[in-house]
């Protein structure tokens, strides 16, 4: 990602002149060039109004050189997708440094552009070895020059979110042979480990012990064995409950015995986006130095086919000592996260817990790709999720749950299926989870399956693994819960 620095004149390396414009188009004299004139006339005439996001690209005379000038729309309040704006034209231009005019801007308004330059300068090109000179990324960094006081207080926040959520990028948009369950726990432990995360890491054979069976169960098919992974970030008051996030880390889904149509499979590998934005969240929260107590937990696995893999109509025994008939050995991820869900209130005895999930195709039907669904048993935990989705720019839609919803897990051989049927299947999902919720929690269950990936570019994140949930998480703590 681009590097953001602050200078009181404009660097001299600096290549690119960048002004930001507010709704209404570019004044003239408030451009601060030379030929400001000349180049309001240009953007009206390209139909530049100052939208957020929106921008325009020319070149002025300066003491007898060209200029390279964009021109970026905030409108009324959409400063970080002025910033997006400002990678996705320059990211692969050629420019090298772009100098951003900040001296009409408030703090807050010049470091959410800067926040969302960053985001949007995040791309992974690891295994993209014949990208020609003009693919690569030439952008390196972004000056702000004459930001106001306070703007780089307010940066180390930001900044430390905008790592956050690359990170939760990197480990979704990675393949499933480089991210499995130990390399995930791996890459999570270098990159927590310096900000002062404690990890603490269950394998199988103490999973077993523990009764893990629900989860335990999906891992059986494959070679790559399961880990339960906690993030432990203690910047609260001593004795002070934590909130407790809980992330899906099926790091690839074949469907197990219940396979797969082949057609879209290789997607699979961002089932593990709950668990990403855990750490993710996980990583901003720690890079901010929060006050306050959160525990990350990562339920991780690979459902794969095979000889030892369990089959549809098995019976698994949950941690919490539930029954479980396995109706099909796909929609794994419940099993994971019961088992999590249970281990975490024994551990931790949390008073509120939330979980993330791609957890249900239902919820692509219902939402697209707009909005996570929120269901939750306490409407004050709902509300505060709500609010922190809104502020955030995570959006979330609560949908319902009750009695009716549940009796629709009724079993005929065990306390209850794994699914019900084929309608309100995102409300049974939650369901199967509540029933894992110990008495006096408050709980949230997030089913981010249409929003941790994306197939097109929007203003802070190319196409592809978004981040969805840390800014959310984020905020949820910075909101109701830092003293």
């Amino acid at each position: 990602m681009i590097d953001i620095r602050f200078s009181a004149d404009r660097p001299q390396d600096a290549d690119v002149l960048v002004i930001p414009v507010g709704e209404g188009g570019a004044d003239a004299g408030a451009l601060g060039i030379a030929q400001g004139a000349m180049v309001a006339g240009a953007a009206k005439s390209a139909r530049f109004e100052g939208k957020a996001g929106q921008s325009f690209s020319t070149f002025a005379e300066e003491d007898g050189t060209a200029v390279r000038v964009l021109l970026v729309g905030t409108g009324k309040d959409g400063f970080d997708k002025a910033g997006g704006a400002i990678s996705a034209q320059l990211l692969t231009s050629g420019a090298k440094h772009a100098s951003l005019k900040a001296d009409g801007l408030s703090a807050e308004q010049a470091a959410e552009i800067a926040y969302g330059a960053k985001l949007r300068s995040w791309r992974i090109d690891t295994y993209r070895t014949q990208l020609k000179d003009h693919e690569k990324p030439s952008l390196n960094a972004l000056t702000l020059v004459g930001a106001p006081d306070g703007t780089e207080d307010r940066w180390t926040r930001l900044d430390a979110i905008a790592e956050g959520v690359a990170f939760t990028r990197e480990l979704v948009s990675e393949p499933a042979n480089i991210i499995y369950p130990e390399s995930f726990v791996e890459r999570a432990r270098a990159k927590m480990e310096p900000l002062g995360v404690a990890l603490r890491v269950l394998d199988e054979p103490e999973m077993e012990k523990l009764g893990m069976n629900a989860l335990l169960g999906v891992s059986m098919g494959s070679e790559k064995p399961g880990r339960l992974l906690a993030l432990e970030y203690m910047g609260g008051k001593d004795g002070e409950k934590p909130i407790v996030f809980v992330g899906k880390g099926v790091t690839f889904d074949t469907g197990g015995i219940s396979l797969k149509a082949p057609q879209g499979m290789e997607d699979m590998k961002w089932d593990m986006g709950g668990a990403g934005a855990v750490a993710g969240a996980m990583t901003a929260i720690a890079g901010r130095k929060a006050k306050a107590n959160v525990i990350g937990i990562c339920g991780l696995v690979e459902n794969m086919p095979d000889g030892k893999a369990q089959r549809p109509g098995d019976v698994v025994t949950s941690m919490s000592g539930q029954t479980i008939e396995v109706i099909n050995t796909d929609a794994e991820g419940r099993l994971v996260l019961c088992d999590a869900l249970h281990w975490a209130q024994e551990t931790y005895d949390p008073e509120y817990i939330v979980d993330l999930a791609t957890l249900t195709g239902a919820m692509l039907i219902s939402l697209g790709h707009e909005q996570a669904g929120l269901f939750s048993n306490d409407d004050g935990l709902a509300d505060k999720l709500t609010a922190a989705g809104k502020t955030s720019g995570d959006p979330l839609w609560r949908l319902p749950l009750g009695k009716a919803y549940d009796k629709l897990l009724d079993s005929p051989i065990a306390d209850m299926k794994k699914v019900g049927p084929r309608s309100a299947g995102s409300i049974t999902a939650a369901q199967f989870l509540q029933r894992f919720i110990h008495d006096g929690v408050k709980w949230a269950h997030l089913d981010i399956a249409g929003m941790a990936w994306a197939d097109k570019d929007s203003a802070t994140a190319a196409k592809g693994a978004t981040g969805f949930g840390v800014r959310l998480l984020d905020r949820l703590i910075a909101d109701n819960f830092e003293g």
